[in-house]
């Protein structure tokens, strides 16, 4: 496995965000944290990847991200001054899983990995890379009417 290095990552607001998500451990899977100090260790951006071996010799390859959002300060504390921390609540989980026989190339796996990922980042019939720029206004991914994007942040299901 290369070397654990921190990766950056700009989120959907507004006005994007770049999280900076450093190594924690690569025991027994990598794992990466933000190290917001403004944010609690339980409300910080957490990314995962695991890659198993199925019984029948192939491999289940798994990528994880939550992100954790913190409740907000409604009153301002007890009569006495006492205002409880923030607490999380609800995460939310971004899981892809890809699926691998034993006998694949690399390329047959860079291929699968490229075509899901354009797909998930917005591909059309008038573009086959989706929006692949990091440097994308907010909303991009909330404001998308591309297949992937409106099915998974608009969450649309049929009747």
């Amino acid at each position: 496995m290369p070397t654990m290095l921190n990766i950056l990552v700009k989120d959907d607001a507004t006005t994007p965000k770049e999280w900076t998500l450093v190594p924690i451990t690569d025991n027994p899977f990598p794992q990466w944290r933000a190290n917001d100090s403004s944010i609690p260790i339980e409300g910080q951006p957490r990314f995962s990847e695991v890659v198993e071996k199925l019984k029948n010799g192939n491999y289940k390859v798994t990528a994880k991200l939550e992100l954790p959002v913190m409740e907000t300060l409604g009153a301002s504390g007890a009569s006495a001054g006492y205002v409880a921390p923030p607490k999380v609540a609800y995460v939310t989980t971004s899981i892809f899983t890809m699926f691998v026989d034993r006998r694949s190339t690399i390329a047959d796996r860079a291929n699968a990995y490229r075509m899901m990922i354009g797909i998930l980042q917005g591909a059309s019939e008038t573009t086959g890379t989706g929006s692949l720029a990091n440097t994308a206004a907010g909303d991009a991914w909330k404001g998308s009417v591309r297949p992937a994007p409106y099915t998974f942040t608009g969450l649309v299901i049929p009747n």
